[in-house]
């Protein structure tokens, strides 16, 4: 249990997964965010993951910030309809995609930015890291690196995409491209602050900032 259930709170459900292929969550994101549009009573869905190694662009990304040539296959590379530039996703890295319905919370796409960045930072403050917002740039840093990128899409109001935060990956991924367009900040994993932290431990800490943060009850759904 993540929370006391009161009259006033909404449920989430919480699908916890392990390694997901992108395309195959991505495919997910669109249908649970479908349903949403048709029936907005549905309940609210957060989806915390891994993928295997992949690089997304924004919708509006520029591959000005990829050092490799992505027509050689040589890696995974989708473009797709979230807002930034391009960013890496691999194993050791927490990806978490909320499906929320805006009207019931806030019908302001930087306030709920802002929301998402609140929940990685309380987070690091479980381990007593001080996570950071930059003006004018949207994730959380520590000490003036990059941890959490954010980028979402929004449809009448209801959510798709969302963050992740650099937990324990292997970096080396980050640098084939120029991470979210930023050249002068560089990416680091909570790994370099705490060196025996897991993916498995830090879900059921972002799982209690995300309730903590919207105000909701999450429901663990097994699949």
């Amino acid at each position: 249990m993540f929370s006391t259930n009161t009259l006033d709170q909404r449920k989430c459900l919480l699908y916890s997964q392990g390694l997901m292929q992108y395309l195959e969550a991505h495919t997910w994101q669109k249908s649970l965010q479908s349903l949403r549009i048709q029936d907005p009573s549905l309940d609210d869905v957060l989806i915390l993951l891994e993928h295997p190694p992949v690089y997304t662009l924004g919708q509006a990304a520029s591959q000005d910030f990829i050092k490799f040539d992505p027509s050689e296959n040589i890696y995974e590379v989708h473009r797709i309809e979230r807002g930034g530039e391009v960013t890496y996703h691999c194993p050791g890295q927490l990806v978490g995609y909320p499906i929320l319905n805006l009207q019931y919370y806030q019908k302001d796409l930087h306030w709920y930015l802002r929301q998402l960045e609140e929940v990685i930072i309380k987070t690091l403050a479980i381990y007593k890291l001080s996570g950071e917002r930059i003006p004018g740039l949207t994730g959380v840093w520590l000490k003036g690196r990059k941890v959490a990128a954010i980028g979402i899409k929004v449809s009448r109001w209801v959510t798709m995409h969302g963050f992740s935060l650099n937990v324990c990956p292997d970096m080396k991924g980050f640098e084939r491209i120029v991470p979210c367009g930023i050249k002068d900040k560089p990416v680091a994993s909570l790994a370099e602050w705490i060196p025996e932290i897991t993916c498995a431990e830090v879900r059921l800490s972002l799982a209690n900032s995300f309730t903590e943060v919207f105000g909701v009850e999450l429901v663990r759904v097994d699949c």
